[in-house]
């Protein structure tokens, strides 16, 4: 199984990179993760993740200006199949639209915006940024067998805005900060997970092994 991390100028690849690597130790399934701006690679993969560091304008200008990546990935992820990962606002790109400085066109293949964050609670700052345990808000393989709920496991958070699914059946899990924040979103072979699982130790460790195992 060969992987391609996407490398676009907006990623914490290293870390992503390693993770994903121990994650193929850690279960015994073959493979290798390629860190990549080549459409051709990414074309070949048998997996795809796509993460993302910063703002969604920023980011989506980015991944357009890699040559031919946005058309890869629409046939390969959207008419082939492949599985697909985001991670933070890798994963917000899969939205309709980000509002952050303004309105900016996404990906459109979760339908959705992406909102700040509106914590009822006044004291709690924004950007999120730190530890918090998972609400399972419907049951998928990417979280199977991972401890969620209050005493479960903890993932870590670094941001301020967020995916308002307008289906709710997008989302997997969702965290708690103030109010309900989206965690997880899947739709067939399409994920993404707003935490960083490269940095979320034994959640994130767990989430990305099913990710390996998974078969949408």
């Amino acid at each position: 199984m060969r992987i391609a991390l996407i490398d676009y100028g907006a990623g914490n690849l290293h870390s992503a990179a390693k993770a994903l690597e121990r994650a193929f130790a850690e279960t015994g399934i073959a493979g290798s993760v390629v860190v990549t701006d080549d459409a051709k690679i990414v074309a070949d993969a048998d997996r795809i993740v796509l993460p993302g560091d910063g703002a969604y304008a920023d980011c989506m200008a980015h991944l357009k200006a890699a040559p031919g990546m946005i058309e890869t990935l629409e046939r390969r992820v959207r008419q082939d199949g492949v599985p697909f990962l985001g991670i933070c606002v890798g994963m917000q790109l899969l939205a309709t639209r980000g509002t952050e400085h303004g309105v900016t066109q996404g990906l459109g293949w979760l339908p959705g915006s992406v909102d700040r964050i509106t914590p009822a609670d006044p004291a709690l700052k924004v950007p999120h940024m730190g530890w918090n345990t998972l609400d399972d808000h419907k049951p998928h393989p990417l979280t199977a067998g991972i401890a969620l709920g209050p005493t479960g496991l903890h993932a870590y958070f670094l941001h301020a805005y967020h995916l308002m699914a307008d289906n709710g059946n997008d989302v997997v899990a969702r965290a708690s900060y103030g109010a309900p924040v989206t965690a997880i979103v899947a739709r067939g072979n399409i994920a993404g997970a707003q935490f960083h699982p490269e940095k979320s130790q034994k959640l994130g460790l767990a989430l990305l092994a099913n990710f390996l195992r998974w078969k949408p």
